[in-house]
């Protein structure tokens, strides 16, 4: 079977194909600035393909999926015959809220759920339906499925997702925490068991996924139990330039005394914070960490700020857990930061974490592998998530059942 995932945001669609038979990637690419002047689509052929860029007017969804299928089926690098030969479809879609617990085939009933769960996602569900509505005008007799961020973190308890608000909150509006990064920890947590050599079943572990938004999830026998990432993206770690967590009390204090607007306040928080607001370099830890430690005392702050949180949430989920055989390492930051892993295992040894230090140097950039010494009791492992290829997956069950 071949499937296309496809991950709609508000103004970019990225985009793999693949063929479920080998597992294998046939084209990838990116569509950019949706809507906007100056839209582009980059296309590969292959998993490692030469990327070729093209200049075109893609004023919605629909047309930067129209375009999608147009690179797929014509001129020299095409991977597919026709359209004819898609199996299925599926979407990232980030909120399910508490209504899914598992990837589904879409309907009706499924395209309302969604839109139901667009006031706890409101930047992100709408252009996932759009895509979803897109593909359905184009191609109505292809099948497509729905993968959310949120479902793999059903399975945490109540004392872990209820907040102490008075409880008709959560009754009335599902208030409550329901976590994100759930394709990535959920794959990154199956390659660690086959790494490890042990089944996930029996395993206690802590993945920390880190690109410009980061999570920390505790998972045991293969199940979230917590993780750092609330209602919202917002809580949590410190991030690119999201705050994490902080005092409440502080956003009534700073909307007074700055006399900020609800919109404003919310801008400030997940835009003008993290990594950004400290450091008033840059939301990319690469800037920060170049040159460093000679870098200036706020990216240095910053750093230690970023990594000081990692640690912290680690250190709460191994009390969750009762212990982890393994930390794994991911996305963007986690696989290609030495620095922020080797400050955030600094002074891990009563944790009995060795980490052998030129492994530890490596970026890894598509690698996998444990960066621990052979006698360390707790290994600490780096794998590349592959969050498009568990869709992939997960479309081709729910089509087969």
């Amino acid at each position: 079977m071949k499937v296309l995932v496809l991950n709609c945001g508000s103004s970019s669609i990225k985009y793999q194909l693949f063929d479920m038979t080998t597992t294998t990637v046939m084209a990838k690419g990116l569509v950019q600035r949706v809507g906007m002047a100056g839209s582009t689509i980059d296309y590969r052929k292959g998993d490692d393909g030469k990327k070729k860029v093209y200049e075109s007017d893609i004023l919605d969804h629909k047309i930067g999926i129209q375009k999608i299928f147009e690179l797929l089926t014509t001129g020299e690098e095409a991977v597919l015959k026709s359209l004819e030969e898609l199996g299925a479809v599926g979407h990232r879609i980030v909120h399910g809220g508490d209504k899914f617990s598992s990837s589904v085939l879409i309907t009706e009933e499924v395209k309302n759920a969604i839109r139901d769960c667009i006031v706890f996602a409101p930047l992100h569900n709408p252009p996932n339906l759009k895509g979803v509505e897109a593909v359905e005008e184009i191609l109505p007799k292809v099948k497509q499925v729905a993968v959310f961020d949120t479902a793999f973190h059903q399975t945490m308890p109540a004392e872990a997702y209820i907040y102490a608000l008075p409880y008709m909150f959560y009754e009335k509006h599902r208030i409550r925490r329901y976590g994100f990064h759930g394709t990535s920890h959920r794959y990154v947590a199956s390659r660690a068991a086959k790494l490890l050599g042990k089944p996930l079943s029996e395993l206690k572990l802590i993945t920390v996924h880190l690109g410009n938004g980061g999570s920390v999830c505790a998972i045991n026998k293969g199940k979230s139990v917590d993780t750092s990432m609330g209602h919202t993206p917002l809580e949590g770690l410190v991030m690119g330039t999201r705050c994490g967590d902080m005092d409440p009390a502080l956003i009534l204090h700073i909307m007074k005394e700055y006399e900020l607007t609800i919109s404003e306040m919310d801008n400030l928080l997940n835009k003008h914070s993290g990594v950004l607001g400290i450091s008033q370099i840059s939301s990319d830890l690469r800037d920060l960490e170049e040159d460093w430690p000679k870098k200036s005392e706020r990216a240095n702050l910053a750093l230690d700020v970023y990594s000081h949180r990692i640690k912290k949430y680690i250190g709460s989920y191994i009390a969750v857990l009762n212990g982890v055989d393994a930390i794994v390492w991911t996305a963007g930051v986690g696989e290609n930061s030495p620095i922020v892993r080797s400050i955030v295992h600094r002074e891990m040894d009563w944790l009995g974490v060795k980490l052998d230090l030129e492994k530890n140097e490596v970026t890894w950039r598509g690698a996998e592998g444990d960066i621990t010494t052979p006698d360390s009791k707790v290994k600490v492992l780096v794998i590349p998530t592959n969050e498009e290829l568990v869709i992939a997956q997960d479309t081709m069950d729910c089509i087969k059942k």
